[in-house]
């Protein structure tokens, strides 16, 4: 079967994403209550218990908001750098030890036949990182809460097969927006969150031969729509001469209110 992946849920109301491998299932994150997260699972046909383990991104409680609840009742290990652990303690509850496992930034654990690599990335959180999966020669990457695409990021997620990549926000519409100027500003800032233009930016460097889909994710729902993130997108990638027929388009859409698709990343 090789890797295969949905979006449970992408944006500030909460986010999780379940990686199937040949051998193991993960989710990354949980950012919606229990039962949400039940539910959602249900719609793509799958249960809890069917998991192996829960990989933190960072500790913001869009990411970890039915973290502890969903570890304790279906008894899952639970994977985050010690910065992490330190930040999101007080909000997750009571952890048996024996399920608390702390991986380093830039480490590689091998879970089953799948590699998860983490990276660092730039958001306003104790040590936030990113995840990359990789079985079989196959290569999902998933890079949220980005204030910019660094080097560093940019070398780790070049050359995936599927990139779930953020785009959060319309600039303009934030600026015009009801948020505070403090919260503009941090949004905006190398610490916030990337926006349309600087997604497609990033993609002129990280789309590749290889690259075959690429979601947008995480966007706002204040101040952005998916139909203005994919417009930008396309036409920043249009006007540096990257073409796509209809039916080839690698652009996707993740929602913040139901599940993707199941996407087997081997697919062309």
């Amino acid at each position: 079967m090789g890797l295969r992946f949905t979006v449970l849920g992408s944006g500030s109301t909460g986010n999780a994403t379940i990686v199937q491998g040949n051998e193991k299932t993960v989710l990354v994150d949980a950012g919606m209550s229990m039962k949400k997260l039940d539910e959602l699972m249900r719609e793509r046909g799958i249960a809890g218990h069917e998991l192996d383990a829960l990989f933190v991104t960072h500790e913001h409680s869009d990411h970890i908001k039915g973290l502890g609840a969903f570890a304790r009742k279906y008894e899952l290990p639970i994977y985050a750098n010690e910065a992490t652990w330190g930040a999101m303690e007080r909000h997750v509850g009571t952890i048996a030890p024996e399920k608390r496992v702390y991986i380093e930034t830039g480490e590689e654990v091998s879970f089953g036949s799948m590699v998860v690599q983490s990276y660092p990335i730039s958001h306003d959180a104790a040590e936030p990182v990113g995840y990359c999966f990789v079985e079989q020669g196959e290569k999902l990457s998933l890079a949220t809460d980005l204030g910019y695409v660094s080097e560093k990021v940019k070398r780790q997620i070049i050359d995936s097969d599927v990139l779930v990549l953020e785009s959060n926000h319309d600039t303009e519409m934030l600026r015009m927006g009801r948020y505070p100027w403090n919260t503009k500003r941090r949004i905006l800032s190398d610490v916030g969150h990337l926006s349309n233009v600087a997604a497609g930016e990033a993609l002129l460097e990280l789309m590749t031969d290889r690259t075959k889909r690429v979601y947008l994710a995480h966007l706002s729902l204040d101040h952005n729509m998916m139909d203005i993130a994919m417009m930008t997108v396309n036409n920043i990638l249009e006007d540096h001469g990257i073409f796509y027929k209809k039916e080839e388009h690698p652009l996707r859409a993740t929602y913040h209110d139901k599940p993707t698709p199941w996407d087997e990343v081997k697919r062309k």
